[in-house]
Parts: structure tokens; sequence; C-alpha cells
């Protein structure tokens, strides 16, 4: 699938060379829709300073368009080396059908973790780095503002802490079945003002979130950055107790390891990592729905559009 102009995706068919040495043909079953960059991607509002840095591995053409975006596809090794052959890998290629890519960009999903679910692999990356940049721990009160996917597996996380009493605000209150079942307790945006809150996690891309994430935080605490604005100005609300509280902001990106890991951890391991988090069966509330491939061009537009509700769309193949 690719985006040739601002709001238009087509689907095209290119031949594909057979796999060389330490490469491997891949049979995608499922890719993911990363709703916040894939939009800024699709609407045409990829920051031009950003474009380096936000290429996809195996992106192709570029964010002036056409281009071939995407990062969540999941399939069958159907050529490559014996010891391969019939696994299930996660890889971070585009919407595409079928693909050729080195094995090393290869990670083999987990037994424990069914293939339509480890599409959200790279949402779970983002979600650890996110606990790594925070240094969130057992006993915390942990506050998520923002309960989209990754703010959900965010709040899923941290759940786990012992002892840690996790909060979580989203303005759609149907989500609060699917965070209070991950362990989190779903609260009004009033129950957080003043909160004292020792970690804030930040995901709603919003200002009036990013305000409200200032309001909960407590004596030097942290809020922890996630969302994506793309080419949007953000009003932060630096006034106030912000000083007086001695409050951090801190970005966190999943394009590098957080730095309290990064000496030992590689970007596999940390993916693998997130593949077998992937392994509880409670994070398939996260799916929203799914698509067939060959209806991708006509759906991605709602999928994407502005407002539009829901949490992980899958393309099935």
């Amino acid at each position: 699938m690719w985006i040739e102009a601002p709001r238009e995706a087509r689907l095209r068919a290119v031949p594909l060379a057979p796999p060389g040495q330490d490469e491997a043909l891949v049979e995608t079953l499922w890719s993911a829709v990363s709703r916040g960059t894939e939009r800024l991607v699709f609407e045409g509002r990829a920051p031009r300073s950003e474009w380096e840095r936000m290429r996809a591995p195996f992106q192709e053409g570029a964010f002036s368009f056409p281009v071939k975006y995407g990062y969540c596809a999941v399939g069958r090794v159907a050529a490559g080396p014996a010891e391969l052959l019939g696994r299930i890998v996660f890889c971070l290629y585009p919407h595409q059908d079928r693909f050729v890519a080195p094995i090393a960009m290869l990670r083999p999903v987990p037994e424990a973790t069914p293939a339509r679910r480890a599409t959200l692999a790279a949402n779970m990356e983002t979600a650890l780095n996110a606990l790594w940049d925070a240094g969130a721990g057992p006993g915390d009160r942990i506050v998520v503002i923002g309960a989209g996917v990754v703010g959900m597996l965010v709040a899923a996380l941290a759940a786990r802490l012992p002892g840690a009493e996790v909060l979580a605000y989203d303005r759609e209150p149907s989500r609060a079945q699917i965070l209070e079942s991950l362990g989190a307790r779903f609260v009004g945006a009033e129950a957080l003002e003043g909160q004292g809150a020792d970690v804030v996690f930040h995901a709603s891309a919003s200002p009036e979130g990013l305000a409200l994430s200032l309001a909960a935080a407590g004596l030097e605490a942290t809020i922890i950055e996630l969302s994506w604005y793309g080419e949007g100005q953000v009003a932060a609300p630096l006034g106030g107790a912000f000083h007086a509280n001695r409050l951090r902001l801190v970005s966190s990106q999943v394009g590098q390891v957080a730095p309290s890991r990064r000496p030992r951890w590689t970007y596999a391991r940390r993916l693998d990592k997130a593949l077998e988090l992937l392994a509880d069966p409670r994070l398939d509330a996260l799916i929203a729905e799914e698509i067939a491939f060959a209806d991708a061009p006509r759906e991605i537009a709602r999928v994407l559009a502005p407002g539009a509700s829901g949490l992980a769309t899958l393309f099935r193949y």
C-alpha cells in the first residue's frame, strides 16, 4: 500500500526478487496501523525537519509523496534458512502481502504470543521504553493520561509493579472496562488534579491532556511525554506550580533505547521482550477491528480520520 498524496492510498503490484543469502521471504498474515505516526504521514503533516529520523526501516519513497510506510507486520517465513521455514516472525515492514527482508530484521514470535496480537509489538516497545525512561517502581502512584494503544500498554505494564497504584484517564469512557481489566483504575479528569502522582505518562496528544498531566504530578515528579504532535504547536502551561514543584517534563521516544538500559540492551533484545510481554490474552481487547488488505486503500482514510474512535486496526492478508 502506497500513500500517493495526502489522504490518498492505493495498492501497487510489484515483482519480488527471490531471497538472497541471509534473507527470507515472508508471507504477511497481519499488519497493524499505527494511528499516531501513520496519521501524520497520511495527512502529509510529518515535519520536514524530522523526515530522516522518521524513516521506517523498509520505507520506500519520501514524505513528500508517494511513500510506502508502516512498521507492524507479522507473517510466516515461506523461503529462507531451514531453521526459520514456517516460523511466525515480526518485522518492521510496511503494509505489503509478501516481502523479502534480512534475517537479522526478523524476530521470531514466541509460541505463547498469537500472530494477531504480535502486531502490537512496536507499541509494546514504546510502552516498555517509557517505563524505563520514567524510572517508575514498586508502590508508586502512576497516572496515565490518554488511553490509546500505547497508553493502555503503559498502564498494563505499570500495573505489574508490586504495590503500584495506576490511575488512568481518557475522554472515551468506553475504555474504562479495558483499563480496569489491565489493572488500572479509570478516573475522571477532576480526580487527577492535585493527585500528587510520582510519575505521569501523557499519551493523549492534546494540550488539554498535557495541562492535566502537569496538574496531576506531585512534588519533584516526572511527566513522561509520549505524544507525537507532528507540525502542530502545543501550549504547555509552565506557569503556576510547575517551577515551585520542580517538575520534570521528559520526552520518551522509541527510536533510541532508554539511557538507563542502553549499555546492555540492543534493539533486538527490546523487541524480543516486547513480543514476550504480548503473551497476555487480556491485550486482545486493544484490537478494535480487522480490514481485508484489498480494502485497505478505501478504508484507511476512515481509520485515520481526525477524531476516529477505536484502538488498534489490523489489515488481514
